[in-house]
Protein backbone atom coordinates (compact mmCIF):
# COMPACT_ATOMS: atom_id res chain seq x y z
CA UNK A 1 0.00 0.00 0.00
CA UNK A 2 1.51 3.15 -0.81
CA UNK A 3 1.39 6.29 1.72
CA UNK A 4 -0.17 9.19 1.41
CA UNK A 5 1.47 12.37 -0.11
CA UNK A 6 2.26 14.98 2.42
CA UNK A 7 1.82 18.10 1.01
CA UNK A 8 3.75 22.26 1.90
CA UNK A 9 2.12 24.97 1.69
CA UNK A 10 4.05 28.18 0.80
CA UNK A 11 1.85 31.05 2.14
CA UNK A 12 3.11 34.12 0.65
CA UNK A 13 2.22 37.25 3.11
CA UNK A 14 2.78 40.87 0.95
CA UNK A 15 4.29 43.01 3.75
CA UNK A 16 2.93 46.93 3.66
CA UNK A 17 4.45 49.33 2.03
CA UNK A 18 7.52 50.87 4.15
CA UNK A 19 6.17 48.62 7.08
CA UNK A 20 8.30 45.53 8.41
CA UNK A 21 6.15 44.34 10.67
CA UNK A 22 2.11 43.35 9.89
CA UNK A 23 -0.48 41.46 12.56
CA UNK A 24 -3.49 38.93 12.40
CA UNK A 25 -5.54 39.74 15.20
CA UNK A 26 -9.12 39.85 16.33
CA UNK A 27 -11.72 37.30 16.67
CA UNK A 28 -11.16 36.03 13.41
CA UNK A 29 -8.24 33.64 14.76
CA UNK A 30 -10.61 32.33 17.66
CA UNK A 31 -11.22 29.14 15.41
CA UNK A 32 -10.16 25.10 15.02
CA UNK A 33 -6.73 25.34 13.28
CA UNK A 34 -6.24 22.80 10.47
CA UNK A 35 -8.54 20.03 11.60
CA UNK A 36 -9.31 19.21 8.20
CA UNK A 37 -5.93 20.07 6.92
CA UNK A 38 -2.87 17.35 6.80
CA UNK A 39 0.19 19.41 5.27
CA UNK A 40 1.98 21.58 6.99
CA UNK A 41 3.33 25.48 5.52
CA UNK A 42 5.23 27.96 5.65
CA UNK A 43 5.93 31.46 5.06
CA UNK A 44 8.05 34.18 3.65
CA UNK A 45 8.58 36.08 7.00
CA UNK A 46 9.32 35.30 10.50
CA UNK A 47 5.96 33.85 12.53
CA UNK A 48 5.09 35.15 15.83
CA UNK A 49 2.25 33.84 17.40
CA UNK A 50 0.28 34.16 20.79
CA UNK A 51 -1.81 31.42 22.28
CA UNK A 52 -4.99 33.32 24.19
CA UNK A 53 -7.15 30.35 25.04
CA UNK A 54 -7.57 26.32 23.79
CA UNK A 55 -5.60 23.78 23.36
CA UNK A 56 -3.60 21.37 20.55
CA UNK A 57 -0.42 20.00 18.99
CA UNK A 58 1.85 21.98 17.01
CA UNK A 59 3.98 20.70 14.61
CA UNK A 60 7.27 22.33 14.23
CA UNK A 61 9.65 20.83 11.15
CA UNK A 62 8.85 16.90 11.89
CA UNK A 63 8.32 16.99 16.04
CA UNK A 64 4.86 17.48 17.19
CA UNK A 65 3.99 19.57 20.46
CA UNK A 66 1.19 19.86 22.44
CA UNK A 67 0.32 23.93 23.15
CA UNK A 68 -1.97 25.79 25.74
CA UNK A 69 -3.09 28.71 26.04
CA UNK A 70 -0.36 31.50 27.32
CA UNK A 71 1.91 30.32 25.01
CA UNK A 72 3.60 31.60 22.28
CA UNK A 73 5.52 30.32 19.44
CA UNK A 74 8.83 32.11 17.40
CA UNK A 75 8.81 30.11 13.67
CA UNK A 76 11.73 31.63 11.06
CA UNK A 77 10.64 31.90 7.36
CA UNK A 78 10.79 28.56 5.64
CA UNK A 79 10.36 26.47 8.40
CA UNK A 80 7.45 23.55 8.06
CA UNK A 81 5.02 23.86 10.86
CA UNK A 82 1.03 23.88 11.51
CA UNK A 83 -1.09 24.48 14.41
CA UNK A 84 -3.95 21.57 15.23
CA UNK A 85 -6.56 22.35 17.81
CA UNK A 86 -8.02 19.62 19.92
CA UNK A 87 -10.47 17.52 18.30
CA UNK A 88 -13.77 19.77 18.12
CA UNK A 89 -12.26 22.51 20.30
CA UNK A 90 -11.55 26.22 19.23
CA UNK A 91 -8.19 27.81 19.79
CA UNK A 92 -7.43 31.72 19.91
CA UNK A 93 -4.50 32.94 18.25
CA UNK A 94 -3.04 35.95 16.73
CA UNK A 95 -0.26 36.74 14.77
CA UNK A 96 2.52 38.66 13.80
CA UNK A 97 4.59 38.63 10.80
CA UNK A 98 8.16 40.38 10.43
CA UNK A 99 10.81 41.20 8.05
CA UNK A 100 14.00 40.55 9.98
CA UNK A 101 16.38 41.67 7.62
CA UNK A 102 14.12 44.99 6.94
CA UNK A 103 13.99 46.10 10.48
CA UNK A 104 17.25 44.95 11.87
CA UNK A 105 19.32 46.62 8.92
CA UNK A 106 17.85 49.37 10.48
CA UNK A 107 20.14 49.16 13.46
CA UNK A 108 23.11 47.83 11.74
CA UNK A 109 23.65 49.87 9.34
CA UNK A 110 27.24 50.15 8.13
CA UNK A 111 28.03 46.85 9.97
CA UNK A 112 26.99 43.79 7.95
CA UNK A 113 29.11 41.38 9.34
CA UNK A 114 26.68 42.54 12.46
CA UNK A 115 23.55 42.12 10.71
CA UNK A 116 24.18 38.71 9.37
CA UNK A 117 25.02 37.75 12.86
CA UNK A 118 22.02 38.57 14.23
CA UNK A 119 20.26 37.29 11.64
CA UNK A 120 21.34 33.61 12.63
CA UNK A 121 20.54 34.31 16.18
CA UNK A 122 17.09 35.36 15.18
CA UNK A 123 16.66 32.61 12.61
CA UNK A 124 18.32 29.70 14.14
CA UNK A 125 15.91 27.79 15.87
CA UNK A 126 11.82 27.47 15.47
CA UNK A 127 10.51 27.93 19.42
CA UNK A 128 7.28 26.95 21.32
CA UNK A 129 7.68 28.79 24.90
CA UNK A 130 5.79 29.77 27.89
CA UNK A 131 5.13 33.40 28.83
CA UNK A 132 4.83 32.33 32.11
CA UNK A 133 8.35 31.18 31.61
CA UNK A 134 9.66 33.67 29.12
CA UNK A 135 7.77 36.74 30.82
CA UNK A 136 9.68 39.08 28.93
CA UNK A 137 8.69 37.96 25.58
CA UNK A 138 5.13 36.92 26.08
CA UNK A 139 4.58 40.96 27.70
CA UNK A 140 6.33 42.51 24.65
CA UNK A 141 4.60 40.44 22.40
CA UNK A 142 1.27 41.05 24.03
CA UNK A 143 2.17 45.11 23.93
CA UNK A 144 2.97 44.91 20.44
CA UNK A 145 -0.39 43.16 19.58
CA UNK A 146 -2.63 45.55 21.46
CA UNK A 147 -0.36 48.51 19.86
CA UNK A 148 -1.16 47.25 16.35
CA UNK A 149 -4.93 46.82 17.65
CA UNK A 150 -5.38 50.38 18.56
CA UNK A 151 -4.54 51.54 14.44
CA UNK A 152 -3.78 55.62 16.26
CA UNK A 153 -1.07 57.41 14.79
CA UNK A 154 2.64 56.16 15.03
CA UNK A 155 1.63 52.50 16.45
CA UNK A 156 3.44 51.19 13.71
CA UNK A 157 6.78 53.12 14.44
CA UNK A 158 6.18 52.25 17.79
CA UNK A 159 5.54 48.59 17.70
CA UNK A 160 8.49 48.03 15.46
CA UNK A 161 10.68 49.65 18.20
CA UNK A 162 8.99 46.99 20.87
CA UNK A 163 9.75 44.37 17.88
CA UNK A 164 13.34 45.22 17.41
CA UNK A 165 13.98 44.63 21.23
CA UNK A 166 12.22 41.51 21.06
CA UNK A 167 14.24 40.19 18.44
CA UNK A 168 17.59 41.15 20.25
CA UNK A 169 15.41 38.95 23.38
CA UNK A 170 14.98 36.40 20.95
CA UNK A 171 18.90 36.19 19.35
CA UNK A 172 20.07 36.10 23.06
CA UNK A 173 18.17 33.50 24.40
CA UNK A 174 18.85 31.30 21.23
CA UNK A 175 22.67 32.36 21.80
CA UNK A 176 21.94 30.30 25.20
CA UNK A 177 20.52 27.42 24.44
CA UNK A 178 17.91 27.45 27.02
CA UNK A 179 14.74 28.66 24.66
CA UNK A 180 12.10 25.68 24.30
CA UNK A 181 11.67 24.79 20.96
CA UNK A 182 11.57 21.71 18.68
CA UNK A 183 14.64 19.65 18.60
CA UNK A 184 15.28 18.12 15.17
CA UNK A 185 16.16 14.70 15.30
CA UNK A 186 17.35 11.89 12.08
CA UNK A 187 18.71 12.06 8.80
CA UNK A 188 15.55 13.10 7.36
CA UNK A 189 15.98 16.65 9.32
CA UNK A 190 19.25 16.78 8.26
CA UNK A 191 17.88 17.00 4.66
CA UNK A 192 14.73 19.61 5.41
CA UNK A 193 17.84 21.98 6.89
CA UNK A 194 19.71 22.07 4.32
CA UNK A 195 16.19 22.69 2.06
CA UNK A 196 15.13 25.96 4.71
CA UNK A 197 19.03 26.99 4.46
CA UNK A 198 18.79 26.73 0.77
CA UNK A 199 14.88 28.36 0.29
CA UNK A 200 16.77 31.46 2.45
CA UNK A 201 19.41 31.70 0.13
CA UNK A 202 17.38 31.68 -3.14
CA UNK A 203 15.04 34.40 -1.21
CA UNK A 204 18.23 36.50 -0.84
CA UNK A 205 19.52 36.11 -4.43
CA UNK A 206 16.97 35.15 -6.55
CA UNK A 207 17.74 38.48 -8.30
CA UNK A 208 20.96 37.03 -9.59
CA UNK A 209 22.23 34.77 -12.27
CA UNK A 210 21.88 31.68 -10.32
CA UNK A 211 22.68 27.94 -11.26
CA UNK A 212 21.62 25.14 -9.81
CA UNK A 213 25.23 23.67 -9.64
CA UNK A 214 26.08 26.93 -7.76
CA UNK A 215 24.02 26.33 -5.46
CA UNK A 216 24.82 22.86 -4.36
CA UNK A 217 28.29 23.88 -4.56
CA UNK A 218 26.84 26.69 -1.83
CA UNK A 219 25.37 24.12 -0.37
CA UNK A 220 28.31 21.81 -0.15
CA UNK A 221 26.75 18.58 -2.07
CA UNK A 222 27.01 17.33 -5.51
CA UNK A 223 24.19 18.61 -8.18
CA UNK A 224 22.91 15.35 -8.94
CA UNK A 225 22.79 14.84 -5.05
CA UNK A 226 21.18 18.01 -4.03
CA UNK A 227 18.49 18.07 -6.96
CA UNK A 228 17.61 14.59 -6.04
CA UNK A 229 17.01 15.83 -2.38
CA UNK A 230 15.25 19.05 -3.39
CA UNK A 231 13.15 16.94 -5.79
CA UNK A 232 11.70 14.70 -3.16
CA UNK A 233 11.72 17.11 -0.24
CA UNK A 234 9.83 20.04 -2.92
CA UNK A 235 8.49 17.85 -5.24
CA UNK A 236 9.32 20.33 -8.03
CA UNK A 237 12.98 21.13 -9.47
CA UNK A 238 15.42 23.58 -7.92
CA UNK A 239 14.80 26.08 -10.99
CA UNK A 240 11.29 25.92 -10.81
CA UNK A 241 11.20 26.93 -7.37
CA UNK A 242 13.44 29.69 -8.40
CA UNK A 243 10.87 30.48 -11.45
CA UNK A 244 8.48 31.10 -8.47
CA UNK A 245 10.12 32.69 -6.18
CA UNK A 246 11.13 35.45 -8.92
CA UNK A 247 7.61 35.96 -10.36
CA UNK A 248 6.09 36.22 -6.95
CA UNK A 249 8.90 39.38 -7.01
CA UNK A 250 7.83 40.53 -10.60
CA UNK A 251 4.00 41.04 -9.39
CA UNK A 252 5.35 43.57 -6.59
CA UNK A 253 7.08 45.42 -9.30
CA UNK A 254 4.22 45.44 -11.74
CA UNK A 255 1.36 46.85 -9.29
CA UNK A 256 4.03 48.90 -7.71
CA UNK A 257 6.10 50.38 -10.55
CA UNK A 258 5.48 51.24 -14.05
CA UNK A 259 9.05 50.06 -15.30
CA UNK A 260 8.69 48.23 -18.55
CA UNK A 261 8.09 44.86 -18.23
CA UNK A 262 11.48 43.99 -19.54
CA UNK A 263 13.22 46.04 -16.73
CA UNK A 264 11.10 43.92 -14.19
CA UNK A 265 11.94 40.69 -15.70
CA UNK A 266 15.58 41.95 -15.77
CA UNK A 267 15.25 42.69 -11.97
CA UNK A 268 13.80 39.59 -10.83
CA UNK A 269 16.86 37.33 -12.68
CA UNK A 270 15.21 36.55 -16.32
CA UNK A 271 17.68 37.37 -18.89
CA UNK A 272 15.03 36.55 -21.75
CA UNK A 273 11.74 38.22 -22.14
CA UNK A 274 10.18 35.30 -23.63
CA UNK A 275 11.46 33.15 -20.63
CA UNK A 276 10.00 35.21 -18.36
CA UNK A 277 6.31 36.07 -19.77
CA UNK A 278 6.46 31.78 -20.11
CA UNK A 279 6.48 31.34 -16.28
CA UNK A 280 4.68 34.08 -15.41
CA UNK A 281 1.87 33.13 -17.36
CA UNK A 282 1.75 29.31 -15.99
CA UNK A 283 2.08 30.39 -12.45
CA UNK A 284 -0.33 33.17 -12.26
CA UNK A 285 -2.89 32.09 -14.77
CA UNK A 286 -2.74 35.60 -16.53
CA UNK A 287 -0.07 37.89 -18.77
CA UNK A 288 2.32 40.20 -17.10
CA UNK A 289 0.28 42.78 -18.75
CA UNK A 290 -3.39 41.62 -17.61
CA UNK A 291 -1.71 41.18 -13.88
CA UNK A 292 -0.71 44.91 -14.28
CA UNK A 293 -3.96 46.41 -15.62
CA UNK A 294 -6.41 44.25 -12.37
CA UNK A 295 -3.79 42.36 -9.97
CA UNK A 296 -6.47 42.76 -7.23
CA UNK A 297 -8.27 40.04 -9.07
CA UNK A 298 -5.35 37.80 -9.50
CA UNK A 299 -3.11 37.76 -6.42
CA UNK A 300 -5.21 34.61 -5.20
CA UNK A 301 -4.08 32.49 -7.80
CA UNK A 302 0.15 33.45 -6.75
CA UNK A 303 -1.18 32.47 -3.16
CA UNK A 304 -2.48 29.21 -4.05
CA UNK A 305 0.73 27.88 -5.71
CA UNK A 306 1.25 24.73 -3.10
CA UNK A 307 4.53 23.25 -3.04
CA UNK A 308 3.84 19.55 -2.13
CA UNK A 309 6.82 17.79 -0.07
CA UNK A 310 6.96 14.43 -0.57
CA UNK A 311 8.53 11.95 1.61
CA UNK A 312 8.48 8.13 -0.36
CA UNK A 313 5.80 5.97 -1.37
Amino acid sequence: MRKKKQVAEFRYYKMPENCALFALLGERWRQKYERDIDYLHFHNYLEIGYCYEGNGRMVLGEEEIPYQGGEFTVIPSNYLHTTNSAPGKLSKWEYLFVDVEKLLGKMAAGSPGRMEQMLRAVNSRAALADSGKYRYMGELIRTIMDIMRTGEAFCQEEAEALMTALLMEIARTNGEGTFGYARNTGGGVQRGNLIFRVLDYISDHYSEPLKVGDIAKWAHISETHFRRVFLSYMNMSPLEYINLVRIQAACEYLKKTDEPVAIIAAKCGFTVSSTFNRNFQHITGVTPAQWRKRPENYEQQILKYQIRSEEGW
